[in-house]
């Protein structure tokens, strides 16, 4: 970790944050701690809201590095008495929190309507009432598309979701619209694809196939690698990932857009498992069918397009799939208690 105020690899982003107060809710998550960890780096006052649901991903260690530098306040977003609090003298809110799992959101869909669809319009009326000129900032899903009608995908496109997290999403994206355009409060409205690395939760395949393939390879096991491994998708490290949100947050040409934050190098599936495999040193890869359910789940090879941010903000990834992959398994390795 760099030190407190010190330039991040990303220049235009020095000094933008320091001493600005922030709000990151589910920031104890696998996004949310590590934009936690860099804005503590740029000089920013941070408070985290993280309601510490069973299975979603909130892990106190993933804040080790700044643990003492964070305000943490253990609540939900649906709170409206607590999120009508927190929302004030914040200049920066990042809004990360929600039901993160498509597979669960098949069996219980409940959750995704109360924390992503209800949860941002909490925190949307609790910025009207409370701190209308914040910026918020929304991490959406690729998954608001549904199947890709062509390739790749950009921000016209369709969107056909065909799970109820993906639904939910793309409602608390039109919600958080509505207030942009007629609140006047200014919203970013992002759309991630795959984003892997540290600190994501790895006790279940539920949220992530490349972090759920980098615990396999640790563990020695075989990766199963689905069909006949030719299905694309881009693969982003959470580095990137992170400088999409802050670069957007401080530019006012993101100011009430949609943008996809992806990376414009698909990657096949058995790709993956052989840079995983070959990078861990460990595990192995096999291919195997389809079962039904999963072929009836899946939406066929996705990646983004990614120019409208490039055009706007000027981002752009800056990490291999073979970097990150090795950085991710170095964490994992040294932190694998804190994890399996």
């Amino acid at each position: 970790m760099r030190s407190k105020g010190e330039a991040p690899a990303t220049p235009l982003l020095v000094n933008a944050f320091m001493n600005k107060n922030i709000l990151i809710t589910g920031g104890l998550g696998f996004i949310g701690s590590n934009l936690a960890i860099r804005l503590v780096e740029l000089g920013a006052k941070v408070t985290i809201m993280d309601a510490m649901i069973p299975e979603y991903g909130g892990n106190l260690f993933n804040i080790e590095p700044v643990k003492n530098d964070v305000h943490i306040n253990f609540s939900n977003v649906c709170d409206i008495y607590s999120t009508n609090h927190l929302v004030q003298d914040k200049q920066y809110i990042f809004h990360l929190a929600g039901q993160v799992s498509h597979i669960m959101s098949m069996t219980n869909p409940f959750p995704d309507i109360e924390i992503n669809i209800r949860g941002t319009a909490v925190l949307m009326e609790a910025c009207k009432q409370f701190n209308p000129h914040a910026v918020v900032i929304r991490s959406g899903t690729r998954g608001q598309y549904g199947p890709s009608t062509k390739l790749p995908v950009d921000e016209e496109a369709p969107t056909k979701p065909r799970g109820i997290y993906e639904i939910s999403n793309l409602a608390a994206e039109k919600i958080m619209d509505v207030y942009n355009k007629i609140f006047n409060i200014r919203c970013v409205l992002l759309r991630l694809t795959n984003i892997y690395g540290e600190r994501a939760q790895m006790k279940t395949d539920h949220y992530g196939v490349a972090n759920w393939f980098i615990r396999q390879a640790l563990d020695g096991d075989v990766i199963k690698v689905f069909g006949d491994g030719q299905l694309k998708r881009d693969f982003l490290y959470i580095d990137d990932c992170v400088d999409a949100l802050l670069l957007c947050a401080v530019n006012d040409k993101a100011y009430g857009e949609i943008l996809n934050v992806g990376i414009d190098r698909p990657t096949t599936f058995l790709e993956l498992a052989k840079i995983i495999v070959e990078e861990a040193g460990t595990g192995s890869w096999e291919m195997t069918p389809f079962t039904p359910e999963r072929k009836a789940q899946e939406p066929g090879d996705f990646y983004s397009d990614i120019n409208k941010i490039r055009t706007l903000i000027g981002w752009k990834p800056r990490v291999t799939l073979k970097e990150g992959v090795k950085k991710t398994l170095e964490y994992y390795r040294e932190y694998k208690n804190h994890y399996w």
